[in-house]
């Protein structure tokens, strides 16, 4: 729906900047920017999460069903692992953010050694922080990819994350990583391979628009 929805606003624009008559020059601008909000979309995969509410605390938040595929393929299925990703899942789709991270924290205290196990408590984090990369989660994130230096599942997670902070050269070496440790032959190296491109692609249209001076730096 959210594509739809911005093909439709892609047209709309079209069709003012003709009634305005603007000047065809600035059409390759306004087009930038609605390319750079698609691939932003794309990349940091939150096509699920509701509108926040003014009223209340308990925001329902889902994690992209896309996402749980590549978790699964990734860190494996029916194992103790995925007891602990399902009931963190099942709390934040309920509201109950800070208990989703919890639930997390008492899984790496379990299983210290579980590369997995301390990726997700950084996804967790960084719900519980409202998408900010805050040290915690940064540190578990690295825990993750020191436990398991030659799984890309830490690393593509961690780019993620920093994604979500729009940090896109950071999220770039990161997805880099996770794409030369996957195997050719693994079902998800197609799904990294695709988001990085679109990372190099949003990261050109910035650096344009940087040059134009219409855009912020990226963060150091």
């Amino acid at each position: 729906m959210g594509w739809v929805m911005l093909g439709l606003l892609a047209l709309a624009s079209g069709l003012l900047l003709w009634r305005l008559r603007v000047a065809p020059a600035l059409w390759s601008l306004v087009g930038a920017a609605m390319m750079l909000g698609a691939i932003g979309y794309s990349v940091q995969g939150r096509p699920g999460l509701p509108g926040v509410s003014a009223e209340g605390q308990r925001e329902r938040r889902t994690i992209d069903p896309g996402l749980k595929e590549l978790r699964q393929a990734m860190f494996g299925r029916f194992n103790f692992e995925e007891s602990y990703f399902i009931a963190s899942d099942a709390l934040l789709s309920s509201g109950a953010v800070a208990p989703a991270a919890q639930v997390m924290l008492g899984a790496v205290q379990k299983a210290p050694q579980s590369a997995a196990l301390w990726t997700w408590l950084g996804m967790m984090l960084v719900e519980k922080d409202g998408g900010t990369l805050s040290p915690a989660a940064r540190l578990a994130f690295e825990q993750g990819m020191r436990l398991a230096p030659e799984h890309p599942g830490p690393a593509f997670f961690y780019g993620l994350a920093q994604a979500r902070t729009n940090d896109f050269a950071r999220t770039r070496e990161l997805w880099m990583r996770a794409l030369a440790l996957t195997p050719e032959d693994v079902s998800y190296r197609q799904d990294i391979a695709v988001r990085l491109v679109l990372v190099d692609r949003l990261l050109e249209l910035q650096a344009r628009e940087r040059a134009a001076g219409i855009a912020p730096p990226q963060p150091q």
